[in-house]
């Protein structure tokens, strides 16, 4: 029999047909992967859309904003009633090796618990205090009612007045009483989101929540941030010293015990850091940039300098672009009234990073100031000579190398004045210089026990007269650095004796090497200041090595934006204690004010003709030149002229001795004469005699 004979004894019925409108039971397996695809991408993009990932964030946000405020409030809490808070501060000190400060924690711990003992032995008998002052209290409350019912019955003559005022009180309990009833209810459904909105406040204050879901404003821009001091601590974690990262991780939470207080410091903050044992001062020195960086900040709003506590360094950060606004006028402009005293003042000069005055004393200190071109060097310079010539019994010899025009208003100041650029305005100030040294000489030899007037000689660009190519009849360089340089032996020879007898350099130069800047020179000044510099080698040139292993930075001041900023080293200015430098944003004063304040010095004074120096070789008139050195002073001694006439021209009357002047003035009646036992030469006679002589040599022209 064949298969295809063979009868079922079951058969299948067939399958009832869908009704219409409705799907298979099943889809293929293929529909069922598009399906599953589909859905995953549709649930992909929503969850990738920024408004869910918003909603996400917000509710990230608020959310953390309550727990961290709750640990926050419970942690407060905790260490209000428990001595956690300086058990935490005594292991940090025992950390960082601070034993004595650990000490100091352990007996305020011992205290708090002490009080707190107290606190708790007072408590069982405060009922007893309670019930005690209640009945006094009700009692003194009562009698004071019915006294006032008393005296109220008495005025108005009515008995009954007598408990009004009990009534009255009682009245108000009973209102109180119905506020209470009336309030007490929606009070007590309304406290725990009130917690709950405390709690969220103080989690919002302190920014507890993960960063990605901050608000796009603040997340991953927090410069101008405050500082506080889990931001310092971080700050030195991250810094890359792993043995400093290792302390503050081992300290935990009270890392802070590194940090002294945090003190507001002028336009920042300034805090000492305490550094664990295996931590060198250097190295934290060594990364300023990434440490500002880390707190926030650019590299120039942070500076670090070592106190004289050891393993210490004191930051100052400045707040976030407050080194950019530019500081006040300077007094000299805004006191017409303000003089100076070179022995016993002190120079307005500028702020420091804390804002407060500047000021320099000038008394016996030669001085130096360097750095980069168009840094305001000669504006920093002009001012401390501006305020100098306040002082009428300054004299100035004045050289500026540049010679356009930033000196001009001390005509009628400086007994000379030279300026320009050339070669012969190098020989002529190298020749000032060396005057100046033989007034030092003579005033070195004078009678012990004289006293002095300060002579400033004053040198701006001197870099010109160092690099100067030019000698002498002689053979000898006026610039240059060897034993025979003019110009520089000159200024060596001030340095080393002209302080003691009022004679004083100043220079001003810019981009310090060793060729325009001779390692001699810049050492023998008493006050170095330097702006902007390229290098930290140029730095340790214009401040010294000690200025510079102590913070000082010149270096990472900004060319053009730091304009007017110098890092000055100096015992004659206020440095805070165990520093070696100060930075100081200095006045401008332009030159309209400068003028104002030279028409104030020349009023004080009796009148000085500056010397022009005109060039070598030329004919003089003796008589006319001894007018013009006189000017409009009424007698002038005679060592006065011989000095200025030497000044005026050294070839022709450097080598003049009294005899001299005395035989040029011979017969002309104007003859030098005694004046309080010291021979002086008189401006009126001087005048009748170039008047006869003028009239003289008209008479003859005549005939």
């Amino acid at each position: 029999m064949s298969a295809e004979n063979v009868v079922p004894l079951f058969k299948e019925p067939p399958a009832a047909p869908a009704p219409e409108g409705t799907a298979p039971a099943s889809a293929p397996a293929p529909d069922r992967v598009r399906v599953f695809r589909r859905t995953g991408r549709t649930v992909v993009r929503a969850v990738r859309h920024e408004r869910t990932q918003s909603v996400a964030r917000v509710a990230v946000r608020h959310g953390s904003y309550v727990l961290g405020g709750t640990r926050i409030v419970g942690r407060r809490a905790w260490d209000g009633r428990t001595g956690a808070r300086y058990e935490r501060m005594l292991r940090a000190a025992e950390a960082v090796g601070n034993y004595e400060v650990a000490g100091d924690w352990e007996e305020r711990l011992h205290r708090f618990r002490a009080d707190r003992h107290k606190r708790r032995m007072d408590l069982l008998t405060a009922p007893e205090r309670v019930v005690k002052g209640a009945a006094v209290g009700a009692a003194g409350g009562v009698g004071t009612l019915i006294v006032i019912g008393i005296a109220l019955a008495v005025a108005n003559k009515d008995a009954a007045d007598v408990v009004t005022p009990l009534m009255a009180f009682i009245d108000l309990i009973r209102l109180l009483v119905v506020i209470t009833t009336v309030v007490w209810g929606p009070l007590v459904a309304a406290a725990p989101w009130l917690a709950l909105a405390g709690v969220w406040a103080v989690g919002r204050h302190r920014g507890a929540a993960p960063a990605w879901a901050l608000p796009t404003g603040s997340r991953g821009d927090d410069a101008g941030a405050p500082i506080t001091p889990s931001i310092v601590v971080t700050a030195l974690r991250d810094l890359g010293v792993a043995p400093l990262r290792a302390a503050i991780k081992e300290m935990g939470d009270a890392g802070a015990a590194m940090l002294g207080p945090i003190r507001i410091a002028g336009c920042g903050v300034e805090v000492d850091v305490t550094l664990p044992s295996g931590v060198s001062t250097n190295e934290v020195q060594g990364r300023r940039r990434k440490l500002a960086e880390n707190l926030a900040r650019h590299e120039h709003e942070v500076f670090i300098t070592i106190p004289q506590a050891a393993r210490t360094v004191r930051l100052w950060v400045a707040d976030s672009g407050a080194l950019d606004e530019p500081i006040g006028p300077s007094p000299l402009t805004t006191d017409d009234t303000m003089t100076a005293n070179y022995a016993k003042g002190r120079a307005p000069w500028g702020q420091d990073l804390r804002g407060d005055a500047a000021a320099i004393s000038l008394y016996q200190r030669h001085l130096l100031i360097t750095g980069l071109s168009n840094q305001g060097k000669t504006v920093a310079l002009r001012s401390l000579a501006l305020w100098l010539a306040l002082d009428k019994s300054v004299q100035f010899l004045m050289g500026d190398l540049k010679g356009v025009g930033d000196w001009n208003m001390f005509d009628g100041l400086a007994t000379t004045l030279i300026q320009g650029p050339t070669d012969d305005h190098v020989i002529q100030v190298t020749e000032m210089v060396e005057g100046a040294v033989d007034e030092m000489n003579r005033r070195l030899q004078a009678p012990p026990g004289s006293v002095f007037p300060a002579l400033v000689v004053l040198v701006d660009e001197a870099q010109v007269a160092f690099m100067c190519p030019v000698k002498d009849d002689e053979k000898r360089p006026y610039g240059g650095s060897k034993a025979n340089s003019r110009y520089f032996m000159a200024v060596r020879k001030i340095h080393n004796q002209g302080r003691a007898v009022n004679v004083l350099m100043w220079q001003g130069t810019q981009d310090p090497t060793d060729q325009n800047l001779p390692k001699l020179v810049r050492e023998g000044a008493h006050t170095r200041a330097s702006l902007a510099l390229g290098t930290e080698s140029q730095a340790r040139m214009a401040l010294g090595d000690k200025a510079v292993d102590g913070g000082a930075a010149p270096n990472l001041l900004r060319p053009g934006l730091d304009r007017g900023t110098l890092v000055v080293a100096s015992d004659g200015i206020a440095i805070p204690a165990g520093q070696a430098s100060i930075t100081v944003r200095t006045h401008y004063i332009d030159d309209d004010g400068a003028e104002a304040i030279t028409d104030r010095a020349k009023a004080m004074r009796d009148g000085v003709i500056t010397l022009h120096v005109i060039g070598r070789g030329e004919e003089r008139d003796a008589l006319a030149d001894i007018a013009s050195v006189i000017g409009d002073t009424n007698r002038v001694f005679t060592q006065d002229v011989l000095q200025r006439l030497a000044m005026l021209s050294k070839d022709s009357y450097g080598t003049w001795t009294h005899a001299d002047l005395k035989r040029v003035l011979d017969g002309t009646g104007a003859e030098p004469y005694k004046s309080d036992g010291r021979m002086v030469i008189g401006r009126e006679r001087l005048a009748r005699a170039l008047a006869n002589r003028d009239g003289d040599g008209s008479a003859s022209a005549a005939e």
